[in-house]
Order: C-alpha cells, then sequence, then structure tokens
C-alpha cells in the first residue's frame, strides 16, 4: 500500500506540472528535512542516469559516487555508469568551494541533476536527499521491477544546523561485531549523521586490542556470566561465560574507521577512565587501590574499584593505551569517560593520599580533595593527548573539581552541565538522558516492549529536544557543539534488537540535529512516517512501529 500511496502521491503532485507546469504544493518525504526546499514542473528519470564527477575519480567522492552508480543499477535494472571528468546528462557532482563544509546545493532538472558540495560530506548528504526522492526500493539489494524511478524537479539548498552530529553505541556490555557496527553506520549516513561514538571499554567488557597489553582482551573481554533482568534482592545470573574473542583486533579497528571515513564519518573511541575500569582490572590486578583480587563485572551500575590514580605506573599504563588509540583512530578527540568514578578506594589508599599530598589537593566545602585527584588525571591526559595534536571529551562529571582547561563536555545528566560548560567557555555536545537515551523504553506499554534498562523516551519527545535555553547568550550558543544520543547495550544482546532501539528514534534525532528550529515540524515528520517506515522495510531494518501509531 504505500508503494501504491507514493504512486499516487506523485501522480497528484505532477498533474498540475503536466497539464499547466505548474509546481507541486507538497514537500518530499526527506529526513531530516532540508533548510530550503522549491519544487518545480516536471521529474527526472534515474533509471539508466549517468553519475558523473567533475573531480579526481581517486577521490573518495568519486568512490561515493561510484557506489550510488552500482546502486541505482542494482535496483532499477538498468546500468548507470560512474564517469570521471565532464558535465553531462545524468547526476553531475561539482565541486563547489563556496559552499561550506557540509552544505550541498541539489538542483534536478528534468535531463540533468546538478549537485553542488565542497566536500565530501556534502556531497554524501546530497546524495541521500536525492535517494530519499525516489521509491523505497532503492533501499533494498534487490532488482526492483515495475517502479517509477522519477524525482520531481527542484532546487534544495541544505546545510546542518550543527557541525557535530553524534550517536554513540556501547560494545562493552554486549559486543556487536564489525558487520553489525557497519550496518550501523549505513543507518547513521541515511540520517545524515557524522560521528559514532565507540564506547569500547567498560567494567563488563574490554573489546579492543592493545598490543602492550594482551591481557586485556585476554582476561578482561570474558565475564563468568550475566546479570539477568534488573539489579535487586532476588537477581539471578545466567550461569554463561560472555566475551569469548568478542574484542575487535587493530586491524579490524582500522577496517571499521575507514568504513566510516569513506561515509564522511568521524570515529571518536571512549576509555573510560578512571572509573569503569573493572575489566581492566582483573587483567591487570595491579592497577588498583587494593591489589585485588577483580573479577570482571557480572552486573550492571557503578563499582567502587576504580584506577589508582596515585600509582605512578598506573598514569603510564593510561598513556600506553591511548597511544595506541591514537594511532587506530585519526579523529581529533579522544573521549577518556570521566563518569560515574567513586572515590571511596582513593579516600583509603597510601598511593592516591600520598599523591593527594604531592599536589597540595585540599577539600573546599564543594569539592572534596579526591575530586580534585580526577582533575589532576584528567588535565594530566588532555596534556598527553594533546601532545599527539588531539582533543579530549569527558562526560559532565568532569565539571565536578576542576575541568581541564581544553576539555569538550557531553552533558548527560540533563542540560545544566552543558550550560555550565559553556558559561565557563568550554565546548558542548548535549546528550540530556531524558530526550537521547535510546536504551529506555519507547512505550508506556512495557509488557508489550523488550526488557530495558528503565525510562520513557518515545519518538516525539526525542524529536521534542531544544538544546539552546532562553537564557543562553550567543556566545554560550557558539560553544554548543551540536547533539548526540546515546546507546547503552546492558539490555541490548541482539542485532534486532539494536536496530529497534535505535529506530525510527534516530531520525527523529537526526531533526534535531540538523534543522534550524523553524524548519522542524513534528505535524510534517509524523506526515513522512510512511514513507520512512517502507525505507526501513526495504532495507531490511527492524524498527519500533509506535510512530504509525501515532498518525490515527
Amino acid at each position: 500500500m504505500i508503494i501504491g500511496n507514493r504512486l499516487i502521491s506523485l501522480a497528484a503532485a505532477f498533474f498540475m506540472a503536466a497539464s499547466c507546469c505548474r509546481p507541486a504544493a507538497e514537500n518530499p518525504d526527506i529526513v531530516p528535512f532540508p533548510q530550503n526546499v522549491e519544487l518545480k514542473c516536471g521529474a527526472f528519470d534515474a533509471a539508466g542516469a549517468d553519475i558523473r564527477y567533475t573531480g579526481d575519480a581517486d577521490t573518495a567522492v568519486a568512490a561515493l559516487a561510484m557506489r550510488f552508480a552500482d546502486r541505482l543499477s542494482l535496483v532499477t535494472g538498468q546500468e548507470s555508469r560512474f564517469i570521471s571528468g565532464h558535465k553531462g546528462k545524468g547526476v553531475n557532482l561539482i565541486r563547489d568551494t563556496s559552499l561550506s563544509g557540509e552544505a550541498y546545493v541539489l538542483e534536478v532538472g528534468r535531463r540533468r541533476v546538478i549537485l553542488r558540495a565542497s566536500s565530501l560530506r556534502g556531497f554524501n548528504w546530497g546524495l541521500q536527499t536525492f535517494r530519499q526522492m525516489l521509491p523505497p526500493a532503492v533501499y533494498g539489494d534487490s532488482l526492483a521491477a515495475g517502479e517509477d524511478w522519477s524525482v520531481p524537479c527542484c532546487r534544495i539548498s541544505d546545510s546542518p544546523r550543527f557541525g557535530y552530529r553524534g550517536l554513540h553505541l556501547d560494545v562493552a556490555r554486549h559486543f556487536f561485531g564489525v558487520d553489525m557496527v557497519k550496518r550501523y553506520i549505513d543507518i547513521m549516513e541515511i540520517h545524515k549523521l557524522n560521528t559514532l561514538h565507540w564506547h569500547l571499554t567498560d567494567d563488563q567488557g574490554w573489546r579492543v586490542q592493545i598490543r602492550k597489553y594482551p591481557k586485556l582482551t585476554g582476561i578482561g573481554s570474558i565475564r563468568r556470566q550475566t546479570l539477568v533482568g534488573h539489579l535487586d534482592s532476588s537477581s539471578v545470573y545466567d550461569g554463561k561465560p560472555y566475551g569469548e574473542g568478542m574484542w575487535y583486533t587493530q586491524d579490524q579497528i582500522r577496517e571499521v574507521v575507514s568504513y566510516a571515513a569513506a561515509r564522511g564519518i568521524t570515529v571518536i573511541p571512549e576509555i573510560d577512565l578512571p572509573g569503569h575500569m573493572v575489566a581492566a582490572l582483573a587483567a591487570y590486578p595491579e592497577l588498583g587501590c587494593t591489589g585485588g583480587p577483580y573479577e570482571v563485572w557480572q552486573k550492571w551500575g557503578i563499582s567502587d574499584d576504580v584506577l589508582c590514580v596515585g600509582r605512578e605506573s598506573t598514569m603510564e599504563f593510561l598513556e600506553d593505551v591511548l597511544s595506541e588509540i591514537c594511532e587506530l583512530f585519526p579523529s581529533e578527540y579522544i573521549h577518556i569517560g570521566g563518569d560515574e568514578c567513586p572515590k571511596v578506594r582513593w579516600a583509603h589508599c597510601p598511593y592516591c593520599q600520598k599523591k593527594i599530598a604531592e599536589l597540595g589537593l585540599k577539600d573546599d566545602g564543594k569539592y572534596s580533595a579526591e575530586h580534585y585527584l580526577q582533575s589532576y588525571v584528567s588535565e594530566r591526559m588532555e596534556k598527553f593527548l594533546a601532545e599527539r595534536g588531539r582533543r579530549i571529551i569527558a562526560w559532565d562529571e568532569i565539571l565536578e573539581g576542576q575541568i581541564s582547561p581544553d576539555a569538550t563536555v557531553m552533558s548527560w545528566r540533563g542540560t545544566s552541565g552543558g550550560q555550565e560548560a559553556a558559561r565557563l567557555g568550554h565546548d558542548v555536545i548535549m546528550t540530556p538522558y531524558e530526550y537521547l537515551y535510546l536504551d529506555y523504553y519507547q512505550s508506556e506499554e512495557r509488557e508489550n516492549e523488550p526488557l530495558a534498562i528503565g525510562g520513557y523516551v518515545p519518538v516525539e519527545k526525542c524529536y521534542s529536544f531544544e538544546p539552546f535555553t532562553a537564557d543562553m547568550t550567543d556566545e554560550q550558543k557558539a560553544h554548543i557543539l551540536g547533539v548526540q544520543a546515546n546507546m547503552w547495550t546492558e539490555y541490548i544482546s541482539g542485532d534486532d534488537h539494536l536496530e529497534y532501539m535505535l529506530l525510527p528514534r534516530l531520525a527523529a534525532l537526526s531533526e534535531v540535529q540538523w534543522c534550524q528550529p523553524g524548519n522542524r515540524s513534528w505535524e510534517r515528520f509524523l506526515g513522512s512516517a510512511p514513507e520512512l517506515c517502507a525505507r526501513y522495510d526495504a532495507a531490511g531494518y527492524t524498527y519500533a512501529k509506535h510512530i504509525l501509531g501515532n498518525r490515527e
């Protein structure tokens, strides 16, 4: 019915254009919606259209164009060739250095499409827009006979509201293989997100190979068993070891980073420190305040066991790990966590207390000396990474004590941390749990939903988030780099479940990240839901269908 409805909609849209050359008034179902759309009369037939790029055929943009040509050939059954070097009939990609990095201008005429951009990202986002104006079958992997491959003539000029448009993936609690991570990146690409925040380590598992410390994956990747359900007085465990072989080799990391880069997506790694390190302590107990023994955590939550940062050997361990991480990830940013780090071990650890005395750290009535000890760790890691041309991101707990001079704050406990950081002159990424935690329930009818950690974030709640507050100054607003949703996986253990929790909330997130406030419309977005879900169906994605019920 959705395909049929699309044909009816197209027929209605072009009836006036065919008879008296007046463009249709109806907006196309593009998500995130472009900043400016001007529909015109006529249509372009994309079946068999050549994809041309006037630049160097060996560039990433040329590779992007070739992939698009291959997809059109596959689904239409008519060959779309990639042609390099000159403009002509078909879809023409033309570099325009007057446009900003992620901006594009798409002009669809009856015989020719012109896509102008200055970067790989701009070209990709323009192609994603063009793709969304084709039938949903363009997202499939087989010939779609009988489809109408026409695209309405139009002019679209577009650019994102925020430069940082992120999505997080936790692979420490439950592991997702390389193929699924690439599929996750594909979904991000469709929605024009440009940053994957990859949470690689935590108490329940260490998932990235560090050559200098092989026990991190040899021991730290495997937990003896896993909590079943929520943690309470009647908690039970499954009795099954989890994590054997569930980590990424350095070659696999490079493969994922390269795959993402080819699509204009940056991968930022997270090595969570100095808390959430029980997996590392299990592998190297000398890194802890008590010396262990430690065991990779089997439950969810916050452990009192953290790194002993009073020992210089622990700091050297962190620098060794981050050195290898810098070799694997070319991103400007490295995420160092900084969240949920209890201070109880430090308060009784002779090494940590000695370091506190050495540094002259004191309780000041607002924060303890141990809070300032964590600030010392963050600042030291910031300096170490700065020497390698990198910057740190950390969760908003790094505001407790003395924030590192050049740190970017990821505000997750609401927006107040982000507002405070911006007031102090620090860059901010807004990711408040009450709007953007995708491991929360999507429906209040929990008995009909897969088990989740708790909370309630329906798609409309995600869509309603506005990162600026009325009392922010223009200077403070300039420090808000962007918005990110987080996918924690304590209760998400399979690929289908991961997609279900992601979609269609990611579509709502994409409009928060991309659209200017005046260009966002819940009613328009809701009206696009059938076409959006048809694309997910064609791609074979698992998704929550509550949004379709919202339209009734």
